[in-house]
């Protein structure tokens, strides 16, 4: 049994992309913020603790001359893969995550920006998935606003994965984008932005040029489902690092 809460490293590349609402959804973990922005190191695998998630930004995937971290980040993703660490990665560390492992991101992708409330429908392995298996069953009981077949999430981006690492595994697509979520053994990458409240997604239009006020008002709208969702994958990603926390604990028990 732990006695404490298992450390959660949290890569963050953006001032403005912050863990936002699962700050206080990560339950039983403690969560350590890498402010990357800020010229904090990447850390290694040992630092990592009993789980990785890397957080969106402004950057693209390969953008290591405007963001020097990105090729270590790159290298401590595909390290935690290898290790079976669990990892979460949203939006920018979706795309980092695909590129890392021999998957392909195309930057400023033909389709355009994809943002608001988007619908997110699931792939067959969905239901099945440790981390978005509890997303699929909260969200149908999360009220009217569900999908038959998905869930509501806020969207900002332009960039995409096009390609899937090998032996990556497809499990969500939207109308604009089909790779919005996939798995690469212990890694849950998804494109959408499960942690964001309405406010935080009206600065990010805002700063786009976007109507701020009409895109809060539409997540505001929708929030009921659009929470559930996002709160059922952030509990479901803590459980992950728990319990590889556990295993952590007793590997060194038995060493």
């Amino acid at each position: 049994m732990l006695q404490t809460q298992p450390i959660l490293t949290v890569l963050q590349h953006d001032r403005d992309v912050p863990l936002d609402r699962f700050a206080t959804w990560l339950d039983g973990v403690e969560t350590r913020v890498v402010r990357l922005f800020d010229g904090e190191a990447v850390p290694t695998l040992s630092e990592a603790g009993a789980g990785l998630l890397v957080l969106g930004g402004a950057q693209n995937a390969y953008d290591d001359e405007r963001a020097p971290w990105l090729p270590a980040t790159r290298e401590l993703l595909a390290a935690a893969v290898r290790a079976d660490l669990p990892v979460l990665a949203i939006c920018l560390g979706h795309q980092l995550l695909a590129a890392a492992l021999g998957g392909r991101v195309e930057v400023a992708a033909p389709p355009g920006r994809e943002v608001g409330i988007v619908p997110v429908t699931w792939r067959p392995d969905a239901a099945s998935d440790p981390v978005l298996g509890p997303v699929v069953r909260a969200a149908q009981t999360a009220g009217a606003d569900a999908p038959a077949n998905g869930v509501l999430q806020p969207s900002m981006h332009g960039d995409a994965v096009v390609e899937l690492p090998p032996g990556g595994q497809w499990l969500a697509s939207s109308a604009m984008y089909p790779f919005q979520a996939m798995r690469v053994g212990s890694a849950l990458g998804v494109q959408f932005h499960p942690e964001a409240s309405p406010e935080l997604l009206a600065r990010w239009a805002a700063g786009h040029g976007d109507d701020g006020a009409a895109l809060e008002a539409e997540a505001r709208a929708h929030d009921e489902h659009v929470s559930v969702a996002g709160r059922a994958l952030a509990q479901a990603f803590a459980s992950e690092v728990r319990a590889a926390a556990e295993r952590q604990a007793v590997s060194t028990l038995q060493a």
